[in-house]
């Protein structure tokens, strides 16, 4: 319990830079109470004691504004960030590092016992408002755009975003922005290139420049290394730049 207690706060350190002390994320993170509360809850359930299971999850979201289900199976190192609004049903299952946002919904679309809500893989994020419903898989690294409705899988590394839910940028030039985002601190995986928003468009515009920037100075690096020059030191002032470097660039 401890151990996934200390995993949970170095998960929200890692993903939300507001945290900024222990005490504080378990003091006044919500996410933490529920997943804590959630534990015992899902033990209690394991051991044959609903009722009582399901009274903890009826204090936990009392307190937290966060409904899970105790027969509900949540991996390690999952974030819900803020939290309220969030609902996860009786037969989801939720991977490891996972990050959930404010108004989620992981519903079922079936009155039948059994599977009926959705499987959240390793790394998958989903975006403030979104609703996953029914029995599908959103595969490792997915990520769900805010307020979008997925009744659909959705493969692995891919974006899903809109009402119904359509994948975006499942390409190599699409996983090529992504990772420049990211490089750059920044992931705009609610929106996708095949979008009229303006904003969207010129997002995607710095990022793809942003990325042929890289890849014409990477190519400009290895040309000096192949001409001799050693790319690896500091760069010399303007004052005191050396002509024969010039020499060097020119040969």
């Amino acid at each position: 319990m401890f151990q996934y207690l200390r995993e949970d706060i170095r998960a929200v350190f890692d993903r939300d830079p507001a945290a900024r002390s222990s005490w504080e994320i378990l003091t006044c993170y919500p996410g933490i109470h529920a997943l804590v509360l959630h534990r015992l809850a899902h033990w209690l359930w394991g051991h044959r004691l609903r009722w009582l299971a399901r009274f903890v999850a009826h204090l936990s979201r009392f307190f937290t504004g966060i409904e899970i289900h105790p027969g509900a199976m949540i991996g390690r190192r999952c974030f819900i960030d803020h939290g309220m609004g969030v609902v996860i049903g009786e037969t989801a299952e939720i991977g490891d590092d996972v990050t959930l946002y404010h108004g989620v919904t992981l519903g079922g679309t079936s009155w039948n016992k059994g599977k009926r809500h959705p499987t959240l893989e390793d790394g998958v994020v989903i975006g403030a408002g979104a609703k996953i419903l029914g029995p599908i898989t959103v595969a490792a690294g997915a990520k769900v755009g805010s307020n979008a409705v997925v009744t659909k899988a959705v493969p692995a590394g891919a974006t899903a975003v809109g009402n119904p839910a359509r994948v975006l940028d499942h390409s190599e030039e699409g996983r090529q922005r992504e990772a420049q985002a990211e490089k750059l601190g920044f992931s705009a995986y609610a929106v996708g290139r095949d979008q009229d928003d303006p904003l969207a468009k010129a997002i995607h515009g710095l990022l793809d420049h942003a990325a042929e920037t890289d890849r014409r100075l990477a190519s400009l690096l290895r040309e000096l290394e192949a001409a001799g020059v050693k790319c690896d030191e500091d760069v010399q002032p303007a004052d005191s730049f050396d002509p024969k470097y010039l020499g060097k660039i020119v040969d």
